[in-house]
């Protein structure tokens, strides 16, 4: 029988915390809906990072909506302090 200590020697796990995919959590495959697998969802994901990359039917899309898709920009008090005094 083998004794604790030479049992720990032969176990061996070739994966560890730093191969996780950042984005789905992978180790061994990605999911179906990670980013760096399904190109539908890579989109969305380009585009919320960069409204720049937005295709023109998506854009008619989204202005026939009355949507407003691009950088943020403040329409308020964007000062945290400024906002915190009014409350």
């Amino acid at each position: 029988m083998p004794t604790p200590s030479r049992t720990t020697l032969y176990h061996s796990n070739k994966y560890s915390a730093d191969a996780t995919c950042e984005h789905c959590g992978g180790v061994v495959r990605h999911q179906g809906w990670c980013i760096t697998v399904n190109p539908a969802v890579r989109y969305a994901y380009e585009v919320v990072s960069d409204s720049a990359k937005l295709t023109l039917k998506d854009q008619l899309i989204l202005h026939a909506l009355g949507v407003v898709w691009g950088a943020n920009k403040c329409l308020g008090a964007c000062n945290t302090e400024k906002a915190a005094a009014t409350v």
